[in-house]
């Protein structure tokens, strides 16, 4: 009898949760460097993307970013297998370095919620297990495509004690609850919106974005305080980089503090580029009368 893709999902998850960090690198590295050979989806809205973005790179040097992405990005989904199998194994184990975490306890200190901006940059997960040893921590959670795929990552996610609720009314309310509470809540900045009331278009590296509006309107209602934060891959592990947002994503003004938003994204992108997720569409909508991108893939 064929195996359901979810299933076959699930087992090769468990079997690379098998493999040493290290091996499963050089297997997400080859998955990356295998679909920038092929020129897939990915590569084109790779190469696209960083035509876009970083013009002042030359044509060789973004093809070579461009692959290195790629490689980058193959890695995350390798790391996840093993960070996320290895239950008896806290997420410290492999955090080489820690730099700014200051900036994320200090209003946690000071009675104030926390709410950690993390772009899609070196491996998102790796950050958010590690939030939970700092506080209580509510995240927002879309279930995967695959259905079979739902109770690993829940498992994978919630290992460290984070709260996964839905991107609904419903789990927005749970984040405005516990950054009330002096809680922690996760936010994947440069995430596109899902409908047109949910955001606005602002300039991410000079180009309008469709920008989500809810980090505004969760900093508005709670009086959290927001930090920027990835887990940088290093050799052996990770690195933890904390940075301060923008002083105007504080602002009243709903343009003033999504620009500030998208500033620090692009701050945080060029600390370490490779390791972006440039695949991502995140130019996908564009306003009324505007270029199209992404045509045909």
């Amino acid at each position: 009898m064929a195996l359901s893709k979810s299933t076959l999902a699930v087992t090769v998850l468990r079997l690379v949760g098998l493999l040493p960090l290290s091996t499963a690198r050089r297997l997400g590295a080859f998955m990356g460097t295998l679909a920038y050979r092929i020129n897939g989806r990915g590569a084109k809205i790779t190469r696209e993307n960083l035509a876009l973005c970083l013009p002042h790179l030359s044509a060789a040097e973004r093809e070579h970013m461009a692959r290195a992405s790629l490689a980058e990005t193959g890695k995350v989904a390798t790391e996840v297998c093993v960070i996320w199998r290895n239950n008896n194994v806290p997420v410290q184990h492999y955090i080489r370095r820690i730099e700014g975490e200051e900036l994320a306890r200090q209003p946690l200190a000071d009675g104030k919620g926390l709410l950690i901006l993390a772009p899609h940059l070196g491996n998102w997960e790796v950050l958010g297990l590690h939030l939970a040893s700092l506080g209580s921590v509510t995240n927002l959670y879309q279930p995967p495509k695959l259905a079979g795929l739902d109770e690993v990552i829940r498992k994978g996610r919630e290992k460290s004690g984070a709260q996964l609720v839905p991107t609904n009314a419903k789990g927005v309310a749970a984040l405005l609850k516990n950054l009330k509470n002096n809680g922690i809540c996760g936010i994947l900045p440069d995430q596109n919106p899902n409908d047109d009331g949910s955001g606005e278009f602002v300039p991410f590296f000079g180009y309008p974005a469709f920008t989500m509006t809810l980090v505004h309107k969760l900093i508005q209602r709670t009086g959290c305080v927001a930090v920027f934060a990835f887990a940088k891959r290093v050799e052996g592990g990770f690195e933890l980089i904390f940075r301060a947002a923008p002083d105007t994503i504080y602002s009243d003004d709903q343009q003033t503090s999504l620009a500030a938003l998208n500033l620090g994204v692009e701050k945080l992108v060029m600390e370490a580029p490779e390791q972006y997720q440039w695949e991502y569409k995140r130019f996908k909508k564009v306003a009324s009368g505007s270029e199209r991108r992404y045509q045909g893939y």
